[in-house]
């Protein structure tokens, strides 16, 4: 036990150097230390991101003497680690780079440029220090990073390679995943830090955030579509599952429907059989989704936008291409109930306002004010509120809402739906004359056509005003303050329907250091702005607000608060958080699903790291791996065959420079093939001096041929090698097959594919169209291509490019229409070719040569007899005497030698 509490402590001074450059929470340090002295993968709960540990591990390798890389990080990360690390920039120039690898420090390189840069030599391999790998869930056996990252362990046994991930669910899709990933990295250990870990657990205890949650009850109507919503979807789940017995849908439940992982969820269990699937399973699995908009949308958006929404789907064109959901009683009831919510039984325009507008506007205008004047040291002029929500539209919508107001933000989205309106009730009379100027048009257009005015008078448009509305659902972020009158109000006079706040329209970029105003300000800010999932720490640290609403929930930002709160200053004041979710509703349900998918995922993770089997890459056991990945796992199943390329040279591929955002050059590499990449204008890969290959995906196959690109770059192959081939690459995980829906368009059909296709073999009848299934069955193609051939020479294959146009090409010597002429003439072979246009000034000097001359040129008696006699014997017409009649005058000779 001593030991112990010994070894703690020296662990505690061991990091306690690095405590003031980016403070670290006491797990953060733990990780730190357990990921510095070994090979790891890291895998952290979402919410909790692993930044500060890395910038911290990039701190302490930040010396000229060291190299370190860091791959596979997205633009937000590199662009807050270089920051935060004061890094330069890759050049973008190959020497340049090789300079600035030399120079040592900490590179944040694209995995594509790292790839060929490691092939050319240009990075000095053995003196690389280590390799950081962020986003480890992506890295794949075939992906590029795993390439990478086998360059770098083949030459270089010591460097370090460090991998961090906080998404713990991307490990349990498919069989043994996490083996896998550990296996493509090259790392032995693997540390597991859920929310549930007892470190974390006893650290965020030590100081916790106020939490308030405010349970809202749906209203009746809403409850009514809600109910409506979900019967419609359990139907639809139950007739998918009865007509596709035999299929392995255990994970589409009406449960699974309302995550935000059901795409994912969908794309694994059916995207293997998609084309084996009918047209109505199609249309189930297209109707799941449009139901689960519609529930998300009742759930986050205003009475209108559903109304409108559900409005588009009521359509006799949408009913005949349905699954049939829409004849239910229960649909019939969900129109009836969305209609209500906008319309009263008057027929007259009154929607219900959603509902946590109402709690939203009296915590902004009536309990913070009161908390914050009843606090001592506090004062109302320095608070500044956080609104937290989903998505860009909510944010929108929440800002329309605090600025318009209610009523009016709702008639403006009425017209701005293109809602029909007849009569409005009499609260909106008001501010129906304070819309757009657009949207009034549309109210007197619709009256005065009933009324029989005329509408000419009202057809100018306040295009600044209706754009800038318009516009912005694009924004995340918004600033907000009180207005000077609400500023001096009393709460009571304080209603949802008025416009209490003003936006704060001098801050650019949201710089909260310039906020000069003596009155609250109010952020509403997406959970991640862009995809950004750094966004929120940094408003939070930026902003530094005393309250947090949570407009909607999200697994992730509550973990980025609870950290927040424990980063702060023990003089700072304890944040209070308000989470404002709907009770016993799908969005309820969803932030319960998410909890539980991820703690089940990191029970399968610790029960598979329990039994699991690591290679160890150290003390020349690398060397073992990687003879068995490159000689035993590649060797084809005649070993006869095999044997016979041991004693050559290692086989050679020369890859062009754009084919490294395909997986195939690393699949090529694992199986024991050297790649040298260049930039080639003829072919993607060139296997042997005979062999070019002119690789596509069906994407790209469609556009080529549809532009004519394709039938240009297989003229450029055919006259330049004698094995020209053409593959036709499919995606692992889509259907092994040209037919389907391939082809969106309307004006081109899968046929069309097809007989461009047939065209393109027949003008070039030495092109093989190879069809591979995937990019693991193209290696093994190329490999056994590879066997007992030589490799390619890489000065001609740069030569054939578009740089070089001189006499010495032998294709831009021909004339192309001479060229293709004597290539269809009797006794020319693509062996001759060569030989008869070199030898060979023109057509007329061809002609003059004698039946001797002509075996010369050919080097083949009877290919030159053949092509002489095409030459010189002169036919005629058959005598009308000898005519046939009927059918054999056409299969007979049409023409005859003369004697």
């Amino acid at each position: 036990m001593n030991a112990k509490i010994q070894e703690d402590e020296n662990v505690e001074n061991t990091v306690s150097n690095l405590k003031n450059k980016f403070p670290m929470l006491s797990f953060e340090k733990q990780i730190f230390i357990d990921v510095f002295e070994k090979d790891a993968l890291v895998i952290m709960a979402k919410g909790h991101n692993y930044n500060n540990i890395v910038a911290n591990l990039l701190w302490v390798h930040k010396d000229p003497g060291n190299l370190v890389l860091v791959i596979n990080s997205n633009d937000n990360e590199e662009k807050y680690f270089t920051e935060k690390n004061q890094l330069t920039p890759v050049p973008t120039l190959g020497n340049e780079r090789e300079r600035s690898y030399l120079e040592g420090g900490i590179h944040f390189v694209s995995t594509r440029i790292l790839v060929v840069d490691l092939l050319k030599n240009r990075v000095p391999i053995s003196h690389i220090t280590g390799i950081v790998v962020l986003r480890a869930h992506t890295v794949l056996e075939s992906c590029q990073e795993a390439f990478a990252l086998r360059l770098y362990r083949q030459k270089n046994k010591t460097g370090f390679i460090k991998a961090f991930s906080n998404s713990p669910i991307s490990f349990t899709f498919g069989y043994h995943q996490v083996e896998k990933v550990m296996r493509a990295l090259f790392v032995t250990e693997l540390f597991l830090w859920p929310r549930f870990h007892g470190n974390i657990i006893r650290n965020l205890k030590s100081r916790q955030a106020q939490a308030e949650e405010l349970h809202i009850p749906l209203t009746t109507n809403m409850s009514y579509i809600q109910t409506c919503l979900l019967d419609i979807m359990n139907y639809t789940v139950k007739q998918l599952k009865s007509i596709n017995r035999s299929l392995d849908m255990k994970e589409i439940t009406t449960e699974n429907c309302i995550t935000k992982k059901f795409h994912k969820i969908l794309q694994s269990q059916l995207d293997c059989v998609w084309h084996q699937l009918s047209t109505r399973t199609k249309e189930y699995i297209q109707d799941l989704k449009i139901l689960r908009s519609m529930i998300i949308n009742l759930i986050h958006d205003d009475a209108v936008s559903l109304y409108a929404l559900v409005s588009k789907y009521r359509t006799p064109e949408y009913a005949q291409i349905n699954s049939g959901w829409i004849l239910l009683e229960s649909a019939e009831q969900l129109f009836k109930y969305a209609k209500a919510r906008v319309f009263n039984k008057k027929n007259e325009f009154d929607p219900e306002p959603s509902p946590k507008w109402k709690y939203l506007s009296d915590l902004l205008s009536q309990e913070i004010p009161d908390e914050v004047n009843k606090k001592k040291d506090s004062n109302l002029s320095n608070t500044k509120i956080l609104i937290l929500c989903q998505d860009n539209r909510t944010c929108s919508q929440l800002n329309h809402f605090l600025t318009m107001g209610a009523n009016r933000y709702l008639l403006y989205t009425a017209f701005k739906r293109e809602i029909p309106i007849n009569a409005v009730a009499t609260k909106y009379e008001d501010i129906k004359n304070t819309v757009p100027v657009e949207t009034k048009d549309k109210t007197d257009k619709k009256s005065d056509t009933k009324e029989g005015k005329s509408t000419d008078e009202g057809t100018r448009l306040d295009d600044s005003k209706y754009e800038e509305l318009n516009t912005e659902e694009s924004r995340t972020n918004y600033l907000l303050t009180l207005t000077q009158s609400s500023a001096h109000c009393s709460k009571d006079n304080a209603t949802v329907n008025e416009s209490l706040f003003e936006p704060i329209s001098q801050l650019d970029n949201l710089d909260f250091t310039k906020i000069e105003v003596e009155t609250p300000v109010i952020c509403i800010q997406t959970f991640k702005e862009n995809g950004n999932n750094l966004s929120l720490e940094y408003t939070l640290e930026a902003l530094r607000p005393e309250y947090v609403i949570l407009y909607h929930s999200d697994v992730a930002a509550v973990r980025q608060l609870e950290m927040y709160e424990c980063r702060k200053k023990p003089e700072e004041p304890i944040c209070k958080v308000y989470f404002l979710i709907h009770d016993q509703t799908v969005e309820e349900q969803a932030y319960l699903a998410a909890l539980k998918r991820e703690k089940q995922a990191f029970e399968l993770l610790i029960q598979a790291k329990s039994v699991m089997v690591v290679p160890s890459y150290q003390d020349g056991k690398t060397d073992e791996y990687f003879q068995l990945t490159n000689e035993e796992e590649v060797q084809p199943t005649d070993s006869r065959k095999a044997g016979q390329n041991q004693s050559k040279e290692k086989p050679l591929v020369i890859v062009d420079m754009r084919e490294f955002r395909s997986d195939l050059p690393s699949l090529l590499h694992k199986r024991g093939i050297n790649i040298e990449p260049v930039t080639i204008a003829i072919g993607d890969y060139i296997l042997t001096p005979d062999i070019c290959v002119e690789r596509k995906s069906i994407s790209d196959l469609i556009g080529s041929l549809n532009s004519g690109r394709l039938y240009t770059q297989c003229t450029q192959m055919c006259r330049n090698y004698s094995r020209p081939i053409l593959l036709i690459e499919f995606d692992q995980n889509k259907p092994f097959n040209l037919q389907g829906h391939f082809v969106v368009s309307t004006d081109i059909s899968g046929a069309d594919i097809q007989q461009k296709l047939q065209l393109l073999t027949i003008h070039f009848p030495r092109l093989k169209l190879v069809w591979s299934p995937s990019p693991y069955a193209t290696a093994e193609l190329f490999y056994e291509l590879k066997q007992g051939r030589n490799n390619p020479n890489i000065a001609e294959a740069i030569a054939l490019s578009g740089e070089n146009t001189a006499d010495d090409m032998n294709y831009e010597r021909y004339n192309i229409l001479v060229h293709d002429f004597v290539q269809k003439l009797p006794g020319v072979t693509s062996k001759n070719i060569n030989r008869i246009m070199n030898k060979g000034i023109s057509l007329d000097h061809l002609i003059t040569l004698t039946k001797e001359e002509l075996s010369d040129v050919v080097e083949n008696k009877n290919e030159a007899e053949t092509l002489y006699s095409i030459l010189h014997v002169k036919a005629r017409p058959m005598d009308a005497k000898e005519e046939k009649f009927g059918k054999k005058k056409f299969t007979g000779k049409l023409y005859r030698s003369k004697k």
